[in-house]
Parts: C-alpha cells; structure tokens; sequence
C-alpha cells in the first residue's frame, strides 16, 4: 500500500507541478504571487469539457484548446487588472489576483453550474504491475508533464526569449536599457504560465471531476509546492510540487483522506516559521 501511495503521490506531484511553476515564474519576473491560479486551472478543465464534450473533439485537441484559452484569459486578466496596478506594489497586485479568481470561478459557475462533469473518454482497464495500480490518465499526466517540462527548460535557458525573461527577473530597469520591455515580457509571461496551467486544468480534470471549486481543492498545495521550493525558482517549484504530491498522498497511512491539505498547510506554516526562503532560497528565474 505504502509503495501504491509513493506512486500516487509522484503523479500528483506532477500534476501540480505546472500551476506551481507558472505560480513561481510569475513571482519571479513580475514579483507577486498570483492567486487567480487556481481559479485559471479550472478555466482550462472547463475549457477543455467544452471542446471534448460540447464540441466532440479528441481529448488532445481539447488540451491545446484549453491551454490557448487560459492564456487569452490571463492576457486580458493583465490588460485589464495586472498592468494597471502594477506600479502599486505586490500586495495590491495580490489582492487584485484574488478579485479576479472570484470572477473566473463565478463565470465558470454561472456558464455551466455547479454540477460534476467529466471528459468523454473511453474506459479502459488499469495496468497490473508488480502489485502496483497504474491508471492510464497516471501516464498520460506523467508524459505530459515531462514533455512540458523539458520544452519550458529549454525555451527559459536556450532562446533568446529566454534570456529576455531572466534579464527582467534580474533587473528591469537594466533590461529596458539593452531594449528588453518589461510590458512584453509580462505579457509573454502571462501567456506561457496561462498555457501551463489551463495545461494542468485538463490533466486534473482527468484525475477528478470538474466542477467550479475544482481548482480551489489544487491553490493550498500548488502554494505549497512553490513555496517550500522556493518562490521564484524554477527547479524548487518542480522539486517543491514532488515533495507536496508525495507527502500529501503517504499520509493516508496515518490520516484520513480528506485531511490530506493539512499536509499543505502544515508545510506553509513551517515555512514561514522556520525557513521562509524555501529549499532553494528562493532563487530567481535567471539562476
């Protein structure tokens, strides 16, 4: 049982490990934790329903459709909210995150209601393997997930837009000297951490039923996956995200399954206690 939930816990750390890296790049560049995250993953599992049921596209069409949709909604969550406030600090630019998750949350409500919903796939046998239970919505999160995060490595340290992202996270107002915006960056921002996670809205929506709060049950988590990382740090949020998914599955060795968050808020809690930099020290984005 306990390697069951070792596996379990790997995939879910998967899982968050997108929305907690968007969450820390846009911390990294931009300098303010976005709280509308939770509220864009089901965006995108939303989004995704749409296409695959309403539409009756294949489920991979539907992800690309989802993830193009969460990054137009952030676009204009910054064109309308975030660039307008930017210059009033991070708290407010918090604050303001908040203001627009509510929004999100309540038009997914109001469009398609409070009921469950779920993708229109085939069911299919999980796989048998040395006793362990492996679904195939694990490995299609697992693939996923890999191949993004390998691309988004590879786009942060080998593209010149890249080295555009770091030299913002590093300093602004130098970066704008060399011809770097920091309005295009952010917009860029924007758009890449949307992708990721109306990316993530799918795959949870694989794990779970969609419904309005389904990115709610992710926020606590996907915060604590950044945090315990370290806020700004790419790897820590991917390492961070790891930790979280595993801790919090193995605990249903000792607690109940609903009391699993408590794992979340715990660690949060530590943190800011004891070491509120993280486990990488809240390395920027250009480290």
């Amino acid at each position: 049982m306990a390697l069951q939930l070792f596996l379990n816990g790997l995939v879910t750390g998967l899982l968050l490990a997108l929305p907690a890296l968007a969450l820390t790049l846009v911390f990294g560049i931009l300098r303010f934790a976005n709280f509308a995250v939770g509220a864009f993953l089901t965006l995108g599992a939303y989004a995704a329903y749409t296409a695959n049921v309403v539409l009756g596209l294949p489920l991979p069409i539907a992800a690309a459709f989802a993830a193009a949709t969460v990054a137009l909604a952030s676009l204009i969550a910054d064109a309308l909210v975030f660039e307008r406030l930017r210059a009033r600090g991070s708290i407010t630019l918090l604050v303001a995150s908040m203001g627009v998750s509510l929004v999100v949350e309540n038009i997914c409500r109001f469009i398609f209601g409070n009921a469950a919903r779920s993708f229109d796939l085939a069911v299919a046998r999980p796989i048998r393997w040395n006793g362990l239970r492996i679904n195939h919505e694990q490995i299609i999160t697992a693939g996923v997930v890999v191949i993004a995060l390998v691309l988004l490595h590879l786009l942060i340290t080998a593209s010149p837009l890249g080295r555009a992202m770091r030299a913002v996270a590093d300093n602004a107002a130098l970066a704008a000297v060399r011809g770097v915006e920091r309005r295009t960056i952010a917009r860029i921002t924007f758009a890449l951490t949307g992708a990721l996670i109306g990316l993530a809205g799918v795959l949870a929506g694989l794990d779970r039923a969609i419904d309005p709060l389904m990115g709610w049950n992710y926020q606590i988590p996907i915060f604590a996956a950044a945090i315990l990382g370290g806020l700004g740090s790419p790897i820590g949020a991917v390492a961070g995200a790891l930790l979280i998914g595993v801790a919090e599955e193995m605990s249903a060795l000792v607690l109940p399954v609903s009391f699993r968050q408590i794992v979340s808020f715990g660690v949060i809690l530590l943190l800011l206690l004891f070491r509120a930099n993280g486990l990488f020290g809240a390395k920027a984005i250009r480290k």
